[in-house]
């Protein structure tokens, strides 16, 4: 899962890489800092992982007041 700051929300670090690579030369709109979540998941299918891993975001891994936040599912093979 992915997690970043909303839109709107101050991201201090993002602007820090944003201003350094402008300073190095390079021609870049916004950055955001965000963060990667790797999970391993045991679930019947991949709509109750989602719900699970869901459940797990807002609970601990996201804050939903200044964070949003992408899950993409992999199934893993026998």
């Amino acid at each position: 899962m992915l997690v970043r700051p909303k839109q709107g929300i101050l991201d201090p670090q993002g602007q820090a890489v944003e201003s350094s690579l402008r300073k190095l030369g390079f021609t870049v709109g916004e950055a955001r800092i965000g963060r990667v979540v790797d999970l391993e998941v045991s679930a019947a299918d991949a709509a109750s992982a989602r719900v699970e891993v869901e459940r797990m975001c807002e609970q601990l891994l996201a804050n939903p007041l200044i964070e949003s936040y992408e899950i993409e599912l992999v199934e893993q093979s026998a």
